[in-house]
């Protein structure tokens, strides 16, 4: 079975560092592993948290680094001034759907409401067949056991069927993860209603 190539990945994650140092520890193998492996990060442009870890690794080690912010966020001074690629939207509509044109899988390391919400956004796209890119999540520190949680207990209540569920790939390491992304496969037909289940 060949695996997915990837020119670019989008890196969705939060605005602040949190309070382990695993979490910017982990953002940044993830950033060396990516531009290791010659593929580009695609994020929301900011210096501030992980976005700014991430950023400032992925550049450190030679990476390509496309960041896409709204033009509000950036008038407040927490866009990454030392992107050779940023770019500025009009809303965080425009800031989402942008980055995900741009990238061909999506990986979720800690983050807040923001980043939840990014990546079922686009995991629900993916059950919509609206496109057919894998999602992720850098689970560090067990930091989302409890979003694995909920979905078992979604799918275990008919709400999420079990092929969907199976979207989303979860791995504690960077280099576990962009493998299971790499290995992924589109669940076929998308199904979102179905009078006798999820």
């Amino acid at each position: 079975m060949s695996r997915r190539a990837f020119r670019r990945v989008c890196v969705y994650c939060g605005s602040s560092p949190g309070v382990r140092p695993a979490y910017a520890e982990a953002a940044r193998g993830l950033a060396r592993l990516l531009a290791g492996e010659g593929i580009g990060v695609v994020y929301g442009g900011g210096d501030v948290g992980l976005m700014g870890v991430v950023a400032d690794a992925t550049i450190a080690a030679g990476g390509e680094v496309i960041g896409v912010i709204p033009q509000a966020l950036l008038d407040r001074e927490v866009g990454h001034r030392g992107l050779a690629d940023l770019r500025v939207v009009g809303s965080m509509h425009e800031r989402k759907a942008l980055m995900a044109d741009l990238a061909d899988a999506f990986v979720a390391l800690p983050g807040g409401v923001g980043t939840l919400e990014e990546i079922v956004e686009v995991m629900t796209w993916t059950q919509l067949g609206l496109h057919d890119k894998p999602c992720g999540l850098l689970n560090v520190s067990g930091y989302y056991d409890g979003l694995a949680a909920y979905l078992d207990h979604a799918v275990a209540e008919g709400f999420v069927r079990p092929v969907h569920r199976e979207m989303l790939s979860v791995a504690s390491e960077p280099w576990d993860l962009l493998e299971r992304l790499r290995a992924w496969r589109p669940p076929g037909e998308p199904r979102w209603l179905d009078p006798a289940g999820a």
